[in-house]
């Protein structure tokens, strides 16, 4: 856990979270400022502070965050008209939290180019 780290404390409980999943190793919840009907957030509880900072030995875990965020989308209700999946990287990409995560954003269609 990274002391900062807002995630982490969700993770940790200290904040909050409507809880959509968990398990040893993966949390999803709610956003707080939802930008679609349905607005996930799928996260390691081990603290990656990005995609860029992906290692090898995390490759299983990055799957099973893949997995687990269709999943979701699938039980949110996404399944038959789809949905985005995000992971903003860096600041130039829109990353606000240093801490790895999967945005599901679905419940209506979604313009393009998203910014």
């Amino acid at each position: 856990m990274m002391n900062d780290c807002i995630f982490c404390k969700i993770v940790d409980g200290v904040i909050p979270s409507k809880k959509a999943y968990e398990d040893d190793e993966i949390l999803a919840f709610h956003d707080i400022t939802p930008m679609a009907p349905i607005h996930c957030l799928v996260i390691p509880k081990k603290h990656i502070r990005s995609l860029m900072d992906l290692e090898a030995k995390d490759i299983g875990l990055a799957g099973r965050l893949l997995n687990k965020a269709q999943e979701l989308a699938k039980e949110l209700g996404c399944g038959e008209n789809g949905a985005r999946f995000v992971i903003n990287t860096g600041r130039d990409g829109g990353q606000t939290v240093d801490h790895l995560h999967i945005h599901i954003l679905g419940g209506r269609a979604l313009s393009w180019p998203p910014g």
